[in-house]
């Protein structure tokens, strides 16, 4: 999550206010100055793996079969048999279907698979798919030419690794996996830093009950889903055995079993939260207990946090030694602050025992927690990105803004909730427990038996020998009076204006804070804009143009027969590795347009031996000639044959040597 101002404490008012505000903003500056520093020094890396090179390239035309076709990965990647496929023109195997070939050199990641011997020529397509190593799928595809392009029945894939259902269905699961941990870390902290009488409060045990059960429920789901989500895509592979002992080898699959395992412990931990603690009088032994809870739910909660760390981004890239320690400081200090938001947001509008003091202790938490989550965010952001260019003209740089953006709504909203805490302080708002109100269960139970009360209470003005006659009818009956208390004294402070209005502005701000956790789930399975500009510069580098506009030739020509003098004029446009258009014009002598019967083109890189490619132009009109398909794989000085015949016996070859792409 990214920064926001602490949504709680007193209210701003005279030169009290002046010197925090000046404070906020010199902090604010600083920040600034060194996340553009940060921007400005950043060295490459990645974090989400891209391909950045293949042999043959993309849309290359190649003279004669390779052996094997290689891909290059910006970054380490998982492979198996199947990850890379080479189909023919016909949409059959081209390669010998083994597994990759680990093809590595240094810090260069390589792959390669071989082919069959004796491929025909045509048009060969190149899909591939893989695990990177921040646990997400990556796949794409490409297509070359032996001899010449051809036609293909083989459709590129227009959908990308972990997507459909199966990736709907695991990025709910992520999502609920957030909010579960948000929930459950938050509102603990909120029950044993802010308001300790709240453990024995049945709303705030059920919220975080539920944050345990969604983290659980949504972990399952995960390590259900992983196979068909970094795999086929089918649905019903879920329940294959198989694939789920291949998720557990892997590193994601593995952290998610940790997961599970810390949950079982958080569980423990729940228990004596909610029931031991909860019923403790004696503030020695609750203050030991407090402890003891407090610290073993730090170690449970970090340690949760970590199978975020350890398996996805900031587990791969640069730096990997710091960046998980600050994920794992990242997400605890989210979770204080946004749990603690939703915890207050409940004890708010359903207990009626929440404190003033509890909101201002809340409110320093809040505070710290921002501040947290402010310095580790700026640097998650530096890593992710690496350039200000980066922010605007990659999809996470885009996401990020938009995150900022809920964060500039996020802190207008807290600073409603500002005034509203501090009238409610300063008025008094909050009523405490008195010796008749019980708080927890109690309190719940009378705010429910509301409805009833009034009916029940004149029989307990009956007289003490009725009364002591009757035990479980007095027990009955103080029950029935504690409730209508509790009733009245939850009326009474509903209808303070203070306290609606604080409520009110908490829910605004957990409202934004949902759709804030959106944004950020979306971004951990992005690609970092880091990874996405390190890959178009790879891209553009293994076929970076040399030349900056067409190709021109003038080639002379003379067949020796009548009228066989002449000139061939040509422009290749763009002059560059891929798909070109050529034009060809036929001129006399003269210099007027000639008709002549054929013209044929050859290209070749003797460097590379590769050629003669053949091109055949189109007549268009009486000296014109052109073709729109003609493909150069690589740069390279090539040498352009032309041969032109201007009668049935009479005709010549001409070539020159020229620098394309």
């Amino acid at each position: 999550m990214t920064a926001t101002a602490p949504p709680f404490g007193p209210p701003p008012s005279g030169p009290a206010i002046r010197r925090p505000l000046a404070a906020a903003g010199t902090l604010a500056a600083l920040l600034g100055v060194v996340f553009g520093l940060l921007l400005a020094v950043a060295g490459p890396a990645s974090a989400h793996a891209a391909l950045t090179g293949s042999d043959p390239q993309d849309g290359a035309v190649i003279a004669t079969a390779p052996k094997q076709v290689t891909l290059t990965f910006s970054e380490q990647v998982a492979v198996g048999k199947g990850s890379i496929r080479i189909l023919d023109p016909n949409g059959k195997r081209a390669d010998t279907e083994a597994a990759p070939l680990d093809l590595h050199s240094g810090s260069t990641v390589k792959y390669g698979v071989a082919l069959h011997t004796g491929l025909p020529d045509g048009t060969y397509t190149v899909a591939w798919q893989a695990v990177s190593a921040d646990s997400h799928p990556v796949s794409g595809a490409f297509t070359f030419s032996i001899g010449a392009p051809s036609k293909t029945t083989v459709a590129l894939p227009d959908n990308e690794a972990g997507g459909g259902l199966v990736g709907t269905l695991y990025g709910i699961a992520r999502y609920a996996a957030y909010a579960g941990f948000i929930v459950l870390a938050g509102g603990a902290a909120f029950v044993l830093a802010c308001w300790q009488r709240g453990a024995g409060a049945r709303p705030l045990q059920r919220l975080v009950v539920r944050g345990w059960m969604t983290l659980t429920a949504a972990t399952l789901a995960m390590l259900l889903l992983r196979n068909p989500y970094t795999g086929s895509g089918k649905l019903a592979d879920a329940f294959d055995l198989d694939g789920l002992q291949a998720v557990l080898d892997t590193k994601p699959g593995a952290a998610l079993v940790s997961r599970l395992l810390l949950l079982g412990a958080s569980a423990l931990f729940i228990a004596v939260l909610f029931g031991a603690y909860a019923k403790r009088e004696d503030e020695h032994e609750k203050k030991d207990l407090t402890f003891g809870l407090a610290a073993g739910g730090a170690v449970i909660a970090a340690g949760i946090a970590g199978t975020w760390a350890l398996a996805e981004h900031a587990s791969t890239g640069i730096q990997p030694g710091i960046a998980m320690p600050v994920d794992v400081l990242h997400l605890l200090a989210v979770a204080t602050w946004l749990g603690g938001l939703a915890a207050l947001l409940v004890a708010l509008y359903r207990t009626p025992d929440v404190t003033p003091d509890a909101v201002r202790r809340f409110s320093r938490i809040a505070f710290c927690s921002v501040l947290v989550v402010v310095a580790t965010g700026i640097y998650q952001s530096w890593r992710q990105l690496g350039s200000w260019s980066a922010l605007t003209d990659t999809g996470y740089g885009q996401l990020l803004l938009v995150k900022v953006g809920l964060v500039a709504v996020l802190v207008g909203v807290a600073s409603f909730s500002r005034r509203w805490t501090g009238r409610l302080a300063a008025g008094g708002g909050a009523v405490t427990e008195s010796p008749t109100t019980g708080t927890g269960a109690e309190a719940d139970a009378g705010a429910e038996a509301q409805s009833g009360a009034d009916a029940d209470t004149a029989p307990a003005s009956l007289s003490g020998a009725t009364t002591s006659q009757d035990p479980a009818r007095a027990v009955q009956l103080a029950r029935q009076k504690a409730a209508v208390a509790t009733a009245e004294k939850k009326r009474v402070r509903d209808a303070d204006p203070d306290r609606s209005g604080l409520r009110r502005s908490v829910l605004a701000e957990v409202g934004v804070a949902v759709a804030l956790l959106a944004v950020t789930t979306i971004l951990t399975s992005t690609e970092p804009g880091r990874t996405e500009e390190e890959a178009a510069r790879a891209s553009n580098a293994a076929a970076a143009p040399a030349a900056s506009g067409p190709v021109n030739l003038t080639l002379p020509f003379d067949t020796g027969g009548k009228n066989g003098k002449g000139t061939v004029r040509m422009d290749i446009d763009p002059g560059r590795t891929g798909t070109n258009a050529l034009h060809l014009w036929i001129e006399d002598a003269n210099g007027k347009a000639m008709d002549v019967p054929e013209v044929k083109l050859a290209l070749t890189l003797k460097s590379k031996d590769i050629g003669p490619l053949p091109v055949v132009p189109v007549r268009l009109t009486e000296g014109h000639w052109t073709t729109t398909g003609l493909q150069i794989p690589m740069a390279g000085d090539w040498t352009v044959a032309a041969t032109v015949r201007t009668s049935d016996i009479d005709q010549t070859t001409v070539d020159k040597n020229v620098k394309i792409g």
